[in-house]
């Protein structure tokens, strides 16, 4: 079905006013936040289980991982929402996260792995001669691996490379998509600001805003990898 028909049949199923409009936005965000947060029931149950102790950070790099393809099947609904747009939200995301599972996974787990071998150095760095020359350094390397990662949301959502050529054109977009970068580095430190100002709860109930925003400010991406790759 092309994008006009679809917008006309969801126009006919919603209704062409503003209120029944808005009424079918808040539906699909509601159904995003309900979504994502049963596709991080493990992170969220290991998040009850540590405390806040600075020792538990790799261990909270760790339980992560299910937080990547949950992004990915968001970022994939949303723009499927915005070709298409009906009131079924949950099979685009659905679908979604069953294809790109394994592929997100094959990334991102060896990327969180990395990152809490680098926050465990980190924690224990006070114990290492020469760690405060040493800190900087990973510090740059643990954000720099972020960034990557955040390019690869939406490489993984909305193409189907190998994931060695992602990997590469993520690597490669991180200074020419600039804006992105420092849009992913933002939405880290909000989140980073939210949980410690409240908690990790508080953050969860802002994660559909999170996947949104990454869905909003990945656009240039999207429209650069498919004029040079696709």
């Amino acid at each position: 079905m092309s994008e006009p028909a679809a917008r006309r049949n969801y126009a006919d199923e919603v209704g062409r006013g503003p209120l029944s409009r808005g009424a079918a936005a808040i539906y699909r965000t509601l159904v995003l936040e309900g979504l994502l947060l049963v596709a991080i029931l493990p992170t969220i149950a290991v998040l009850l289980l540590l405390g806040k102790d600075a020792s538990n950070i790799p261990l909270f790099m760790l339980a992560l991982i299910p937080v990547a393809p949950a992004l990915v099947a968001a970022i994939a609904a949303v723009r499927a929402w915005r070709a298409a747009p009906d009131l079924s939200p949950a099979r685009a995301y659905v679908l979604a996260y069953r294809r790109d599972l394994v592929p997100t996974l094959v990334w991102a787990a060896p990327a969180f792995a990395v990152l809490a071998l680098l926050t465990f150095n980190l924690v224990h760095l006070n114990a290492v001669a020469g760690g405060d020359l040493i800190r900087p350094v990973l510090v740059v390397i643990a954000v720099l691996l972020l960034v990557w990662s955040g390019h690869m949301l939406p490489l993984t959502a909305g193409f189907h490379f190998r994931t060695r050529d992602a990997a590469r054109i993520a690597l490669a977009m991180i200074l020419p998509q600039w804006r992105f970068s420092l849009g992913i580095i933002s939405l880290l430190i909000v989140a980073g600001a939210v949980v410690l100002a409240a908690s990790e709860m508080a953050l969860l109930l802002f994660f559909w805003a999170f996947a949104m925003m990454l869905a909003l400010l990945s656009r240039p991406l999207i429209t650069t990898v498919t004029e040079r790759f696709t």
